[in-house]
């Protein structure tokens, strides 16, 4: 492998570090990450409460003017998603242009009946975006897939840079990193700028399933870090479409809630009625103005894989601009010569479900064996508006310490992206997520996944000089 001249300062740090002290430093990393409670769970595994994402000591790296690019392709994106989402509960423009089949919305089981009509405070429905990227060359980049429900990763994307601020302040002082710690103060700005018209000191907390749930220490760490409470339903009640807080010094209104909880779990009163995970009548409090809700429900039509297929179009529409970042091509499995094709060709294609996540559901041809193609086949056949199916990227490589040593390892790339009422703002970095199995090209953490820091540089250089390294000492 043959680091970019523009990265010759990071190719030289490689080269220069014995095998043996990355191993160390990865290791350190890992060590910490366990003390601090950084794990996931996999459900229905015994093992989910010790299981950490395995971290990787070299970083990926994008120069200025290819972040610039993303940024402003992330910024069109979102943007979009939220005037599809403002239209798709409201007017519905979009489909009375013809743009979508309104079968697609109406029979899709992410698309809410019962909030359509309901206008969030500022009309704003994804404040936290994380679209996953891929990249195939040297300046093609594809947008994977859309997370506008609650993305998760957020604080990996703090722990890893820590981590590497620790055990590798050198390449801070060779690169000019743009910082990423200042991420819980944006995501607090952009609560408080969407809290409802009127309310001058808004009062935020983040809603958690609990402590069962795998990203329960993401809940647990961005309320610390903004500090902000971190609260159950059994600790929030409403009372004449108000929510309130139970305290031990009394009841404090809400105002804006960050819930990390799915929309069927969300109102017991609106959705499902056996959940426990839920505030009753919080809804009703929604829908009459009185808090805010990050991310709104009903978000989960955006991120649809199947609308996902129709995003050009969607982006079009509301932005009146062709996309600056592309769609993988795919085929919607729910058009009979499209289905026709996918079955001819699953040894060659990705078929995912279009409501799945986590890597789950999906079938990898190339490396699916027989019995799992003619599974899948039989799938397609019985429910084919269930599936999409896209081409096996030749996904890129980053330089990823593996077991014999450095060799490439395929990687996705998760930004994340605010939206409040000041508008949209790409954070300067992200969440690496690496396939560690040599070939693989599944990246998720459940899937044997693992992750890496994102260096996003302030320029273009290959690195400081040695003088400039002195005054910048180490960047964030």
């Amino acid at each position: 492998m043959v680091a970019r001249p523009e990265l010759a300062a990071l190719g030289a740090w490689i080269d220069d570090t014995p095998d043996a002290e990355l191993r160390r430093r990865q290791q350190s990393a890992e060590a910490t990450f366990r003390q601090l409670g950084i794990t996931f769970a996999v459900y229905g595994d015994s093992d989910a409460s010790e299981r950490i994402i395995p971290f990787d000591i070299v970083p990926r790296v994008f120069l200025a003017d290819e972040w610039a690019r993303l940024s402003a392709g992330l910024v069109q994106r979102v943007e979009a998603i939220n005037a599809f989402l403002v239209d798709i509960y409201g007017d519905r423009e979009i489909l009375q242009a013809g743009v979508l089949p309104p079968d697609l919305i109406f029979g899709n089981a992410q698309f809410r009946p019962e909030i359509a009509g309901i206008r969030p405070p500022h009309d704003i429905w994804a404040h936290i975006c994380g679209i996953d990227l891929v990249r195939t060359g040297p300046d093609d980049f594809f947008v994977l897939e859309d997370n506008a429900r609650t993305p998760s990763g957020v604080s990996y994307m703090l722990e890893n840079r820590e981590a590497m601020l620790r055990l590798c302040p050198e390449l801070f002082r060779d690169f000019r990193v743009a910082a990423v710690d200042s991420y819980p103060d944006r995501l607090l700005e952009t609560m408080k700028s969407v809290a409802p018209i009127g309310v001058n000191a808004p009062v935020c907390v983040v809603l958690t399933p609990g402590h069962y749930n795998s990203a329960y220490y993401e809940h647990s760490f961005l309320a610390d870090s903004m500090g902000v409470e971190l609260v159950e339903a059994a600790d929030l009640v409403v009372d004449d479409d108000v929510v309130w807080m139970r305290t031990i010094a009394g009841r404090v209104k809400v105002d804006v809630i960050y819930r990390r909880i799915d929309d069927d779990y969300l109102d017991p009163l609106v959705f499902r009625p056996d959940s426990m995970l839920g505030v009753p009548g919080l809804i009703a409090a929604y829908a009459a103005g009185n808090v805010a809700l990050i991310n709104a429900p009903g978000n989960g039509i955006a991120d649809d894989k199947a609308i996902y297929s129709y995003m050009p179009e969607i982006v079009k529409f509301y932005s009146g601009s062709d996309p600056k970042l592309p769609n993988v091509e795919t085929w919607r499995c729910r058009e009979p010569q499209a289905l026709k094709y996918v079955l001819d060709n699953l040894e060659d294609v990705v078929v995912k479900l279009v409501d799945g996540s986590g890597g789950y559901g999906m079938l990898v041809g190339p490396t699916a064996t027989k019995a799992e193609i003619e599974t899948f086949r039989a799938a397609l056949i019985a429910e084919p508006h269930r599936y999409i199916a896209q081409p096996t990227l030749a996904l890129s490589t980053v330089p990823t310490l593996a077991n014999a040593g450095l060799a490439p390892r395929h990687v996705d790339f998760r930004p994340f992206v605010l939206t409040g009422s000041k508008g949209v703002q790409v954070v300067p970095g992200g969440l690496t997520r690496v396939a560690l199995k040599e070939g693989s090209l599944v990246v998720n953490s459940s899937q044997g996944g693992g992750t890496k820091d994102s260096f996003v540089l302030m320029d273009n250089g290959a690195a400081l000089t040695q003088s400039q390294s002195q005054q910048q000492g180490q960047g964030g």
